[in-house]
């Protein structure tokens, strides 16, 4: 049998399209290493699935306040506070962007009840009624793009998978690289040991990533980096892997964030209680009139206050 039918007859409410996406994203393992949805199962094969980003049946509309750049008929740019998480799921109900945009697109919660998606996941029909075409992560703050009806939802994801969207960000890492710029160009997939981390593995997704320097600190650097691929947690496993962590990611920076010997500083990015990435530019072609827009969000004060500080 194929292992996405395998796991679509052992799984009960998740369709064979999330579960051959969640194979295609490492998310499942044959034998302790990743596979194809295609691959034929052998008796013996011992298959280990992580059912991450479980998604919800229901959530209702929330009155949360939002920072919007820019807003007309089809689309609208949001500049999310750290802090936030995207869309519910993984336990986390209520309080998320998907909630306050469902509000403010006056979008009713007998709309939004999701239960028995076909085909596709309820957790892409959720992303798709709310218009979430990509996602930054809980504590990156910064410019995400949401659609406001489907045929612009379809075509602002068709220029995210062509890879003409361009995306920003300003990160604080430690170290200084030898290098001005570079590109990181090494592929992510989920780790296999612990599983609400990603890594770089050769069995995993293609991740493109170009950085340059913008200012040097002592023991720290301001970088800008750009990606050409929107992969989980893709800026700080790529930032990782080359020995310059992001500051303040206590997931990937291995406890760098201790070993910071001005007191001052120290104190001041533990304070933080976040990352330092924020998502600063973000240019696109508008589905609708043909226009290139380009939009930039300038770093939340909890950041410029660390650099102050440097």
């Amino acid at each position: 049998m194929r292992l996405d039918a395998f796991l679509a007859a052992h799984i009960e409410h998740w369709s064979r399209s999330r579960l051959q996406r969640l194979v295609e994203d490492g998310d499942v393992l044959v034998n302790g290493k990743s596979a194809k949805p295609s691959y034929k199962l052998r008796e013996g094969d011992e298959v280990d699935v992580d059912l991450v980003d479980e998604p919800v049946a229901r959530f209702e509309p929330e009155d949360i306040p939002l920072d919007i750049v820019y807003e007309d008929d089809h689309l609208a740019v949001i500049n999310k506070p750290a802090g936030m998480v995207v869309h519910p799921g993984a336990g986390v109900a209520g309080g998320t962007l998907a909630n306050a945009l469902a509000y403010h697109f006056g979008i009713g919660g007998n709309e939004l009840n999701i239960e028995g998606a076909g085909e596709q996941s309820k957790i892409e029909n959720l992303k798709a009624k709310i218009g979430l075409v990509h996602r930054l992560d809980k504590d990156t703050s910064g410019l995400i793009l949401v659609a406001k009806d489907e045929k612009t939802h379809e075509k602002l994801a068709e220029q995210f998978r062509d890879r003409t969207v361009e995306k920003t960000y300003t990160a604080l890492v430690h170290g200084s690289p030898r290098e001005n710029k570079g590109t990181i160009e090494r592929p992510i997939a989920r780790d296999r040991w612990h599983r609400t981390k990603m890594t770089v593995a050769a069995n995993g997704r293609e991740a493109l990533s170009i950085w340059r320097v913008r200012k040097r600190f002592e023991k720290f650097t301001l970088l800008e980096v750009g990606i050409k691929t929107g992969r989980t947690h893709q800026i700080r496993v790529h930032l990782a892997s080359i020995n310059h962590p992001v500051v303040g990611d206590v997931t990937y920076n291995e406890g760098r964030d201790n070993t910071i010997a001005n007191v001052e500083i120290k104190k001041a990015v533990q304070k933080l209680d976040r990352f330092f990435l924020h998502a600063e530019r973000l240019a696109f072609t508008h589905p609708e009139t043909g226009e290139r827009m380009s939009f930039a969000s300038e770093i939340p004060n909890e950041l410029k206050e660390l650099l102050d500080l440097l």
